[in-house]
Parts: C-alpha cells; structure tokens; sequence
C-alpha cells in the first residue's frame, strides 16, 4: 500500500500562482509512478503532470505546459505542483497519484485507470 498526503491548494485569481504538494509513504518501491491530476464539475478526471523513477522525464498536458512545473524528491518521495500564470479554466480537484512499478512507458504517465494509489484531493479555485 501506497499512502499520498497532498497539502496546498485554495483560492486565487487569474494570472496567481499556487504550489501543491504530496508525501508518500508505505510501499513506494524503487519505480513508481508519481503524477497530478484533476477533475473538473462535470468532467473527467485528466493527467496535469507526471514523472518516473528510473527514466527522468515528465509529462504535461498541453493546457499546463509552460505554467505549472513538476518536481520530484526521490529521497523524501514527495511531489510538487508549482502552478503560475493560473486560469479560470484550471479550477478543478486536483489529485495526486502513485504506481509503483518496473515497466515504463510514456503513455503510462497521464492514464488515470493505471494509478492504483491516490490522494484525497484538493480543491483549486481560479476567480476571473
């Protein structure tokens, strides 16, 4: 078992920043899979951003890159979310997830159905 904590999040207005973070602990493993994701009202749950272990290379989705960054520390296995330049559009429940596993690929990163662990969520508020 894999346990996510999140923290940060809240209410901003357009063109504000915001950083959100997520702890893990229990059975991490070596590789895993570590990746932030929302959910809008009405819609379906989307990657935002992801990493893996072993092969140090992130996902984002097109509608965040260049405005929100992800990092990763793999000692402490924490993840971060640093989000700028926010929109209305990002208002969402933002989640953070982990999958621990030995078998990379791209396309891995942004699927929702394959991350076993998530947390509890936190909401993001963007006012225009």
């Amino acid at each position: 078992q894999v346990q996510l904590t999140e923290s940060g999040g809240g209410s901003v207005q357009a063109g504000g920043s915001l950083r959100l973070s997520c702890a893990a602990s229990g059975k991490t493993g070596s590789n895993m899979f570590m990746g932030w994701f929302r959910q809008a009202p009405g819609k379906e749950r989307e990657g935002v951003a992801a990493t893996y272990s072993q092969i140090f290379t992130t996902y984002y989705a097109d509608s965040v890159k260049g405005r929100f960054t992800v990092s990763r520390d793999y000692f402490k296995n924490t993840l971060s979310l640093q989000m700028n330049n926010l929109e209305p559009n990002d208002t969402a429940v933002y989640y953070c997830a982990a999958e621990p596993s030995d078998t990379y690929s791209f396309r891995r990163m942004s699927n929702v159905p394959g991350y076993k662990f998530w947390g509890q969520g936190t909401q993001v508020t963007v006012s225009s």
